[in-house]
């Protein structure tokens, strides 16, 4: 069975939000998020949920366990693996998403892009902080991330995993030597710092913090949006398609 799809005309990047609208009028469901967008959505949210926890523990090293000498233990070195694992996952995987972002649609483009200069999207940018303070009493349809969401995926995903993924390859590469290949490619980001390997350990945990935040953030509003907005959030990453609880124009 063919998946919904829209009868809008091919658009630029500047317009696509004006016709997210348009569109959102004229049909009950649109078909939003293709596979390859759906599957880098849930493996990432699982390499993330890996990293952090794994990445905790790396800062915060567990106690040894009594049942038996630490020497005959492999916990901390399961740890480390299980974290470098998923960074590669994470790192491979966001290179795809990239790819995509080319190939795809225009809503696989915008966790890339923000119109810095169009001021229709920063005036939806306000009436999302708006509605999500509950300053206005009804939202209004998207077919895409509403802008609000776009910027908050831009600095916590976009910047935010880039960030991540280069200061970790950087320290990944510290472990395999300054004559590594890995080394030659990232250990710029030692001499960033002025060569101190503790402060790139120390913004690389922070950062997983920040990524932290933005996941309790982005649950807690994707739940929210599910009940009070007038469209499907959780089930459109899950099926790809936008459904629509009402036909009234905005």
């Amino acid at each position: 069975m063919s998946a919904p799809t829209t009868d809008a005309p091919i658009l630029r990047e500047s317009d696509a939000n004006a016709a997210d609208m348009a569109t959102a009028t004229r049909q009950t469901s649109v078909y939003v998020y293709e596979v390859p967008v759906r599957l880098w959505h849930w493996i990432n949210a699982f390499a993330i949920m890996v990293l952090c926890i794994t990445g905790y523990f790396i800062g915060s090293p567990p106690p040894t366990m009594e049942i038996s000498e630490a020497t005959y233990q492999f916990v901390f070195g399961y740890v480390r693996f299980a974290h470098f694992a998923a960074g590669w996952i994470l790192a491979i995987g966001f290179l795809g998403r990239m790819y995509w972002a080319i190939f795809g649609n225009h809503h696989a483009r915008q966790l890339f892009f923000i119109p810095l200069f169009n001021m229709r999207w920063w005036a939806e940018v306000w009436f999302e902080i708006k509605w999500y303070l509950f300053l206005e009493k009804e939202p209004k349809k998207y077919v895409g991330h509403n802008p609000l969401a776009q910027l908050a995926m831009f600095f916590f995903i976009t910047l935010g995993v880039s960030f991540m993924i280069v200061t970790g390859l950087a320290l990944y590469s510290e472990g395999l030597g300054h004559d590594s290949t890995l080394y030659a490619l990232f250990g710029w980001v030692f001499t960033a710092v002025g060569g101190n390997s503790h402060v790139v350990h120390t913004i690389h945990h922070l950062g997983m913090w920040w990524i932290i935040i933005f996941m309790i953030i982005h649950i807690y509003v994707a739940i929210r949006e599910d009940i009070m907005s007038r469209q499907s959030i959780v089930s459109t990453m899950i099926s790809g398609t936008r459904t629509f609880k009402d036909d009234r124009v905005d």
